[in-house]
């Protein structure tokens, strides 16, 4: 069992632990041809890369908000969550090009599935984590 320091801490763990096990299903499941299709959608509708941008930039800052805690390792994974959320978004706000095109190099062939695979296993330690931790450093 793990100790960290604060409820927040356990509770985000368990939402980014289920949110990463679905998108590494995903990609399990579905495959590289839809991430491909998601992506060059992406990359050809300048409105959804921004909006997307928005969107990436207000969790990762609501997260930094309320989480900003560099106490123990899970909080610390938790709180660079959050701060990799808010880059991303800013970048898929101001210049998307090089994310976009290093997102791309990722689908060559298998590389879909050991991402997702590795995400997968992130997400159920994080989720493991998360149910069976306690709080209170």
């Amino acid at each position: 069992m793990i100790t960290t320091s604060t409820v927040l801490t356990l509770s985000l763990a368990k939402v980014f632990g289920v949110y990463m096990i679905a998108g590494g299903l995903s990609g399990v499941l579905l495959g590289p041809e839809r991430w491909r299709r998601i992506l060059d959608e992406f990359r050809n509708n300048a409105a959804i890369t921004y909006i997307s941008g928005v969107f990436v930039f207000a969790l990762g800052a609501a997260v930094i908000m309320a989480h900003n805690i560099w106490t123990d390792p899970l909080a610390i994974f938790i709180s660079l969550f959050g701060w990799v959320a808010a880059v991303e978004g800013v970048i898929l706000i101001a210049y998307p090009d090089p994310l976009l095109k290093w997102s791309a190099s990722l689908l060559r062939p298998g590389g879909v599935k050991i991402w997702a695979i590795a995400v997968i296993v992130i997400g159920a330690v994080l989720l493991a984590l998360g149910l069976t931790g306690r709080a209170g450093l």
